[in-house]
């Protein structure tokens, strides 16, 4: 995962402004200390000191934005692995006599295919809620036909909700 053009273009814009200011401030500075000592500072010197003024805060910025753009990648592998990415339900009706679809399995995987599917199955006098680890796409628990789908429907990234028959 990289930065957006957008980004590194605002970074870059960045960098020249403080640039910039830099230059400014390191000239002010040096006018007011040769001021303040009565002596003359030849060109050249102040040149130097400027320039290598602006070469320790380029290391700098340049530093900054290694370590934003390191972070930035680990982040994206990170979300690429651990984070929830892939969501299936489908909604069925568990018993003859309560209709409406409220049961429903939903399968909740990051990008290994790991995570958890839960199950929630509504009759007309309660309600049970189970909850089964899924490794790459498996478990090692029983599941349900719906459990299974969910799963297979989270893999394959399809974002609608299925309808058991």
């Amino acid at each position: 995962m990289t930065l957006p053009d957008s980004v590194l273009s605002l970074l870059v814009l960045l960098s020249l402004g403080l640039w910039c200011l830099l230059v400014a401030v390191v000239g002010v500075r040096a006018v007011a200390r040769r001021s303040h000592r009565g002596g003359r500072v030849p060109a050249d010197r102040r040149l130097e000191v400027v320039v290598d003024a602006q070469g320790r805060a380029l290391r700098r910025l340049e530093a900054t934005v290694r370590q934003v753009v390191g972070e930035q990648r680990r982040l994206g592998r990170l979300a690429e692995l651990e984070a929830i990415r892939h969501v299936g339900v489908v909604r069925f009706d568990a018993f003859e006599d309560v209709g409406g679809r409220l049961s429903f399995s939903a399968a909740l995987l990051d990008g290994r295919g790991d995570g958890v599917v839960i199950t929630s199955i509504n009759g007309r006098q309660d309600t049970r809620c189970y909850a089964k680890p899924v490794r790459g796409g498996e478990s090692a628990h029983h599941l349900t036909d719906e459990e299974r789908e969910a799963i297979r429907r989270a893999l394959e990234g399809d974002r609608q909700i299925a309808e058991a028959r």
